[in-house]
């Protein structure tokens, strides 16, 4: 089978997009390739196709579990054997999933960085047989990047598994400083990228300076027509601005992090099928979302970088059709990204203080807790200490980075079960205990393959069949754990925290400062990049291009600054002509002010008398009191 009947026969389509098809040769040649695809660009396909087409089993690592499970639920809905590892699973159940990816016909195996810290998970990757290894959101692995997480130095471990298997490396978009560095971190045997022109022709980007930013929003809900993403800086910013756009008459929702996957995807899929007209979100929301016609993406708070904002904007018009970017921004933005920055980098002793409140919070005892896994609820954790969330969420990658423990992002899981026991086994236990042979009935019935692997249950769904309480069918899954009969593993939302050491001393703490103070000024630079961007007056793809180092002589002409020098180019020329038109009027007699407006053939009664103002100032007509000459 070829790349191309791959291609068509899973995700159907009939050519490639531009640079994919020369990425999957290079990868199917077996050499380590960074591919450089802006939004959009279509990189799964770049390691997906390739995977297909050859024998063993893709493993790819993405630091976004919301996107993971989309792209393992998109590949089953095609028949392809994919599964993802992710926070909040029990170990038993990586357990199981791992020993699928050994045996079994397993095509895709996500991963986030985190887990391939974990000496079980690096055991049994050294089983499987391998084709690809494929690193999304690669400049994660770069401290020069503006999204840099420690676990991603791990990866080049990973080679020294599997050595011949090539490696993939993917991100939407990186300065030349960042591409170079993913390369080495990653050991590529040779250098090798592939870049897509970070231009969008069809985006117009715009910054707007608003005192009223909701003003402002709803002029452009009103003068664009087609649907839109607004993103704003927290979740409680969505709800407040969803409730001002429904009271403009517009279809809006909200979405953020914080939402069941199940809501999430209701809330995707009504945006998508333009039920929903605007979708205001946190930055959580869009990745892998792949809507063409979207005209238009509304900043209402400054982005951390030019990166994020890039990948953001670009969102809009992806079937290359006209659409707008639109930052909005006012004097207080700066100062509120600027304390953002100072609250990024708390002190050493703050570090260290959070890091005791963790161990205290989880009840861990000094030298207990290495490998551990807890759900950590940031808000309740914050309030029980008297701490800043933001600052706390930062002095947690700090011990991220100095290896002490992970923080992954919130995800939500449904409840789990998986019979422990044979058919058999489970048959007499129902024989024995004949209160709970109803129960176990419906459980079975309800549930495929409960015996081979963890199942998706909703103890809503088992309520209402048992007309039991939703608290009974808890009780009676918990019982059933108790007579080691099943797993039970209920749904969380929450944020994970793992202990990768075992708990120590906060005083005995090794804490890199020079490494906080480097990723300072990296910080630095994004934010004063972001203000450059915001406060400047030159061609804004211009200068996202040449933040990119890509160097662009020739402007946009769709920007907002473009389109005000066009402006203005356009009313000076026809200042000109109104001049050259009273200059020859005069030229052959006298007239009053009345009779020179009335016979000009250029331009407004308005324009006309600011140019003869403008040569009156200047000397260049004179006056007797009634009448003009030149």
């Amino acid at each position: 089978m070829s790349i191309y009947q791959v291609l068509k026969k899973y995700w159907n389509y009939d050519s490639f997009r531009p640079i994919q098809e020369d990425v999957i040769n290079s990868v199917l040649e077996g050499r380590d390739t960074l591919a450089l695809l802006p939004t959009g660009g279509g990189k799964s396909v770049c390691f997906q196709v390739p995977a297909m087409l050859q024998p063993g089993i893709c493993i790819v690592v993405s630091p976004l579990i919301a996107l993971m499970k989309d792209q393992v639920e998109n590949l089953q809905a095609k028949g392809i054997q994919a599964v993802a590892i992710i926070s909040g699973m029990g170990k038993r159940e990586v357990d199981i999933v791992l020993d699928n990816c050994v045996y079994g016909p397993i095509k895709f195996l996500y991963l986030s960085p985190e887990r391939l810290m974990s000496d079980l998970v690096r055991e049994r990757i050294k089983y499987m047989n391998v084709n690809l290894f494929a690193i999304d959101e690669a400049h994660c692995i770069s401290q020069w990047g503006y999204d840099f997480r420690p676990p991603y130095l791990h990866l080049a471990e990973l080679r020294e598994l599997h050595p011949r298997v090539p490696v993939l490396a993917l991100t939407a978009s990186a300065t030349s400083l960042v591409v170079q560095d993913i390369q080495e971190k990653l050991k590529f045997s040779k250098e090798n990228v592939f870049r897509k022109s970070f231009e969008r022709k069809n985006l117009s980007y715009v910054v707007s300076h608003e005192d009223n930013k909701l003003r402002k929003l709803f002029s452009i809900t009103k003068k664009v027509n087609g649907t839109g993403i607004v993103y704003v800086r927290n979740r409680r910013e969505t709800q407040e601005v969803v409730k001002q756009l429904k009271a403009q008459g517009v279809a809006a929702d909200f979405y953020h992090a914080g939402l069941s996957t199940m809501l999430r995807n209701e809330k995707q899929e009504a945006w998508k099928k333009n039920v929903i007209r605007v979708i205001v979100a946190t930055n959580a929301f869009g990745m892998g979302i792949d809507k063409p016609d979207v005209r238009f993406v509304v900043h209402l708070d400054l982005p951390e970088s030019l990166e994020a904002y890039y990948q953001e904007a670009g969102r809009a018009g992806r079937d290359e059709k006209k659409a707008y970017a639109v930052l909005l921004y006012n004097a207080s933005d700066r100062a509120k990204l600027e304390k953002k920055l100072e609250l990024s980098f708390p002190s050493v002793e703050e570090i260290k203080q959070a890091y005791h409140f963790l161990g205290n919070y989880f009840q861990l005892a000094y030298e207990a807790g290495e490998g551990l896994n807890f759900e950590i609820d940031i808000a309740d954790f914050c309030s029980r200490y008297k701490l800043d969330a933001i600052k706390t969420l930062n002095a947690f990658k700090f011990l991220e980075h100095d290896e002490y423990i992970t923080l992954s992002e919130s995800v939500y899981l449904p409840s789990r079960v998986k019979i422990l026991v044979s058919s058999e086994e489970m048959y007499r236990f129902q024989i024995e205990y004949a209160n709970y042979d109803s129960f176990i009935k419906i459980l079975l019935r309800s549930y495929g393959g409960l015996f081979d692997q963890f199942s998706n249950i909703r103890e809503s769904d088992l309520a209402k069949r048992t007309g039991l309480h939703y608290n009974e069918v808890v009780q009676i899954l918990e019982k059933l754990e108790e007579f080691e009969l099943i797993t039970y593993l209920k749904q969380t939302d929450k944020p994970q925290i793992n202990f990768i050491k075992a708990r120590v001393d906060s005083q005995r703490l090794f804490i890199d400062h020079k490494y906080i103070q480097q990723r300072k000024k990296i910080m630095e630079k994004q934010v004063e990049a972001v203000l450059d961007y915001a406060e400047s007056y030159q061609c804004r793809s211009n200068g996202l291009l040449k933040y990119f180092d890509e160097v662009r002589t020739d402007k946009c002409g769709v920007c907002d600054v473009c389109i005000e020098e066009r402006k203005q180019k356009a009313q000076h020329d026809l200042h000109g002509e109104i001049m050259a038109e009273i200059i020859e009027l005069l030229a052959s007699n006298h007239f009053t002010i009345d009779q020179i407006i009335s016979s000009l053939k250029q331009g407004n009664e308005n324009e006309r008398i600011e140019v003869f103002r403008n040569l009156l100032d200047a000397g260049k007509i004179k006056t007797d009191g009634e009448r003009y000459y030149l």
